[in-house]
């Protein structure tokens, strides 16, 4: 791809997030979405590989399906209320078929099966565009009309978090394990959406800063698979030894980073009487927590095959940037005492 059509995506997508970020009437919104869609998809299909042509195709047809439901709701809304305006969806109807249309764009359970499918068939890059920068959009649009009390939006998150960790476990490949970890890490934060915005994007971030430094280490790697994680350490041994700590701090073990949010919406669920909801997504945390230690062990605890091509490659000078992965990392590991600060900074 050439560089200035790379780098007009690169500003589209942008623009795409920021009109929908600034937007205060629904058709504004679509369109900033919409920006943001087709902005993503020269970047998915560059590679011009089937794989990539098709899981363009399917996010093309899945982003098409939600904006249209997502039209159709704001004029709905705009039928029974008389107003465009995104905070005067009031109305039971509208606010449950935007809910499930952003659901639908986030890759939400139960509207999650397109996201294994698609990620399977990006390069890591792309990939990691999809899990961070495009969720970022559609939960602007689900925090301005959330309604105080939807059981929808629980619903929702808790079944993202079981079905996020339920998916990756018969898992081999990376990319799909990446994706069902997306959904259930998107899951603790539709948890906290309705209660406490502020602790829904503490959460978000964490999440992004745990998924770039690991897509970015697979890409170093260049793992595609399990089985390929076994010789990685030959290509940056000090930032493999550190990438079990990133794993288990998507997992949410304490005393990494990854426990502050999950702590933090278990204390806000239990504060609103939903201590039921908070145990199920604390048990459905042990299975996400099962395929991260699966890659942990295929990681550092598997034997490297010790012949000559397998382990001269740490000694070459490697062309990826990877002090500002290397930071990421340490930040994912070790932010765990800043919490206060943390949540105190996201609340302002």
């Amino acid at each position: 791809m050439s560089p200035y059509v790379l780098a007009l995506m690169l500003l589209s997508l942008g623009l795409g997030t920021t009109v929908a970020f600034a937007s205060s009437h629904w058709l504004l919104a679509w369109v900033g979405l919409e920006i943001n869609t087709l902005a993503v998809i020269p970047l998915m299909a560059r590679n011009h590989h089937p794989r990539a042509v098709e899981a363009a195709t399917k996010y093309f047809l899945i982003q098409a399906s939600a904006a249209a439901v997502l039209l159709f709701a704001g004029t709905t809304n705009a039928w029974v209320t008389g107003q465009w305006d995104l905070q005067q969806t009031a109305h039971p109807l509208p606010v449950a078929i935007i809910t499930l249309a952003l659901a639908l764009k986030l890759g939400l359970a139960p509207l999650h099966s397109w996201v294994p499918e698609v990620y399977q068939g990006l390069d890591l890059t792309t990939g990691l565009i999809l899990a961070t920068w495009q969720k970022l959009a559609p939960l602007a649009l689900l925090i301005q009309v959330q309604p105080a009390g939807s059981s929808l939006m629980v619903f929702i998150g808790l079944t993202s978090t079981l079905v996020g960790g339920w998916g990756g476990l018969n898992q081999t490949q990376l990319r799909k394990i990446l994706a069902y970890s997306s959904t259930a890490q998107l899951g603790w934060v539709v948890l906290a959406l309705q209660f406490s915005p502020s602790l829904a994007t503490l959460a978000l971030l964490v999440y992004i800063a745990a998924a770039t430094t690991m897509f970015l280490t697979l890409k170093l790697a260049n793992a595609t698979s399990i089985n390929m994680l076994a010789i990685s350490w030959a290509k940056a041994p000090a930032l493999v030894a550190l990438t079990p700590l990133v794993l288990l701090s998507l997992a949410g073990l304490p005393p990494m980073t990854g426990f502050m949010p999950k702590w933090l919406i278990l204390q806000e669920l239990s504060k609103q009487g939903l201590a039921l909801t908070a145990t199920l997504a604390a048990l459905t945390a042990l299975l996400s927590l099962y395929y991260y230690l699966r890659l942990t062990y295929a990681m550092t605890l598997t034997m490297h095959p010790n012949n000559l091509a397998g382990t001269p490659p740490w000694r070459l000078r490697s062309g990826h940037l990877t002090i500002p992965l290397v930071c990421l990392a340490i930040a994912t590991v070790s932010l765990l005492p800043l919490t206060p600060a943390a949540t105190a900074l996201v609340a302002l």
